[in-house]
C-alpha cells in the first residue's frame, strides 16, 4: 500500500504557478481560490458562461479582462502563458476540454466524474497516453486529515489485516432535495447516474483505504420517495405558494431562508452557500424571486428527476476484503461513517472520532481527527478540497508529484466499479468491474 509522501522540501521557484479555470461553478470556484490560497499559484484565465459568476470570480482573484472569457474554446485559443488547468465543467462536458488541454501540453486537475460512460472514460486515457500529461482527478477524500490518519493507524497494524468495511454517505435530506431533486444532477440523461455523480468519491476512497482492486460487485437501489404519488395533500407545484409547504421537510422556503435570513439574523453557513447557488449574490428578496421563477422553487414531488434516492453497493476486492456501502438522500447532513472489521480489531469513524478496539487487550482507544477549517469560500469535504489543491500546486511547482495521490489511473478503476454497480443495479446480477475496465 503506498503511503502519502510529506510535502515536498524541494525548492520553489520565485514565479508562481499560472492556472487555467475552466468552469467557474461552485467546485471550480473553490480550487480556483483555493489554489490562490496558497501563496504559489496565480489565475491567469478564467472561462465561464455565466456572467456574474465569471466576473464575479476575476475580480476576487485580479484576473485581468484579456483573461476572462465567455466558454474555454477561447480561452485555449489564446494561448495564455499557463502552468496548468482545473477543469470543472459539467459532468458531461469534460471530454472536450481536456483534449484541448491535453493537445496543448497542460497538466489538468480534472473533476470528477471524469466522464459519464466507460467510452468517454477510455476516451481520455486515451489522450493522456498519446500526450503524456499529467492528469490528476479530484477524489478530495483522499486527502482528508481523518484519511491521513487512518492510512497511518492501519498500517501500523491497528486491526490487523482488514476483512470488511461498512461505509455510509449520508447525503442529507435536504442536500438530495437540492442537488438530485431540482438541480443540476436530477436526471441521469442529463448529467450521470446518482452514484456515479455524487459517490464516485467514497468508491474510489473505499479502494484507497483498503489498498486491494476491487473485482466483482452488486447493487440494489431506486427512485423511492421524490415521485407524484409521495406528495402530501394539496401541494402545489411550486413551494412560493404551497399549501403544504409549511408541513413539508421539502420546501425550498425551508432549505434555502436560513441562507438569507431577515436583516441583522445570523446566516447558517451551509444554507448560505445553496442560497448562492440558486440566486448568487443577491438579497433575501431576490432569492425568493428566484425560488417564486427558477428550479429551485420546485416541488420535489413534481417528477421532473430520475436518479435513485438510495442505493446500496457491495464489492469483493481482490485480496478477499468485502465491503458495504450505502449512500441514502434519507438521513440529517453530515459527515461519512464508517466501520472497518480486521483480524484483530476494528475501527469505528464517527462524528470527528476514529475509535479503535483491541481484541486482544480489549481495549478501546478514541483518536481525534485534526480539524479542518475552512478558510476560502466553496471549501469543503474536511479539509480534503484543501488538500487536493495544495497537493497539486506543489508539484506543478516544484516537479515532485509523490503527494499527489489520485491520478487518472487510480480514478479510472473507481469508475470501472461504478458502471459496474449500475450494471449490477439494472441487472439485478453480479458484475466483474473488469467487464468496464478503459484496458480491456
Amino acid at each position: 500500500m503506498t503511503m502519502e509522501a510529506p510535502p515536498s522540501s524541494a525548492p520553489m521557484p520565485k514565479a508562481p504557478v499560472r492556472l487555467l479555470i475552466a468552469g467557474a461553478g461552485a467546485r471550480g470556484s473553490a480550487y480556483a481560490r483555493l489554489a490562490a490560497d496558497t501563496g504559489l499559484a496565480v489565475v491567469v484565465g478564467i472561462a465561464e458562461p455565466r456572467g456574474p459568476l465569471r466576473e464575479t470570480l476575476a475580480a476576487e482573484l485580479g484576473v485581468p479582462a484579456a483573461g476572462v472569457f465567455e466558454d474555454w474554446q477561447a480561452m485555449l485559443r489564446t494561448r495564455l502563458p499557463a502552468d496548468g488547468i482545473i477543469i470543472a465543467t459539467p459532468d458531461r462536458e469534460h471530454g472536450r476540454p481536456f483534449a484541448a488541454a491535453a493537445a496543448h501540453g497542460y497538466p489538468v486537475l480534472l473533476e470528477k466524474p471524469i466522464a459519464p460512460d466507460p467510452a468517454g472514460c477510455a476516451e481520455l486515457a486515451r489522450l493522456q497516453q498519446e500526450s503524456g500529461i499529467r492528469a490528476t482527478v479530484c477524489h478530495v477524500l483522499r486527502y482528508t486529515p481523518l484519511t491521513g490518519l487512518l492510512r497511518q493507524l492501519l498500517s501500523a497494524g491497528a486491526v490487523g489485516r482488514i476483512i470488511s468495511v461498512q461505509h455510509l454517505e449520508p447525503v442529507g435530506f435536504w442536500h438530495f432535495a437540492h442537488s438530485y431533486v431540482r438541480g443540476n444532477w436530477r436526471r441521469e440523461a442529463g448529467s450521470s447516474p446518482f452514484l456515479l455523480a455524487k459517490c464516485t468519491h467514497d468508491v474510489d476512497w473505499l479502494s484507497f483505504i483498503i489498498g486491494s482492486r476491487p473485482v466483482r460487485v452488486s447493487s440494489f437501489g431506486r427512485l423511492s420517495h421524490f415521485r407524484p404519488e409521495e406528495a402530501p395533500e394539496g401541494a402545489s407545484g411550486r413551494c412560493t405558494d404551497c399549501p403544504a409547504e409549511p408541513r413539508c421537510p421539502y420546501s425550498a422556503l425551508r432549505i434555502y431562508g436560513p441562507g438569507r435570513p431577515p436583516d441583522g439574523a445570523a446566516a447558517d453557513p451551509a444554507r448560505a452557500y445553496f442560497a448562492d447557488v440558486v440566486d448568487p449574490g443577491g438579497t433575501r428578496e431576490s432569492l425568493w424571486q428566484a425560488l417564486e421563477t427558477g428550479p429551485y422553487g420546485r416541488c420535489v414531488y413534481g417528477g421532473g428527476n430520475d436518479v435513485v434516492d438510495h442505493q446500496v453497493v457491495n464489492i469483493e476486492y481482490d485480496d478477499g476484503t468485502t465491503a458495504a456501502f450505502t449512500a441514502t438522500a434519507f438521513t440529517a447532513a453530515g459527515p461519512r461513517r464508517t466501520r472497518i472489521f480486521g483480524s484483530h480489531g476494528e475501527i469505528s469513524v464517527e462524528a470527528g472520532t476514529v475509535s479503535v478496539h483491541d481484541f486482544l487487550t480489549g481495549t478501546s482507544t478514541a483518536y481525534a481527527v485534526p480539524a479542518a477549517v475552512s478558510t476560502v469560500a466553496g471549501e469543503k469535504h474536511e479539509g480534503g478540497d484543501r488538500g487536493l489543491v495544495q497537493a497539486w500546486v506543489n508539484a506543478l511547482a516544484a516537479g515532485d508529484w509523490s503527494g499527489v495521490v489520485s491520478g487518472l489511473a487510480e480514478s479510472l478503476v473507481s469508475h470501472a466499479v461504478v458502471f459496474a454497480a449500475e450494471e449490477a443495479r439494472r441487472r439485478g446480477s453480479v458484475v466483474a468491474v473488469e467487464e468496464f475496465s478503459p484496458a480491456r
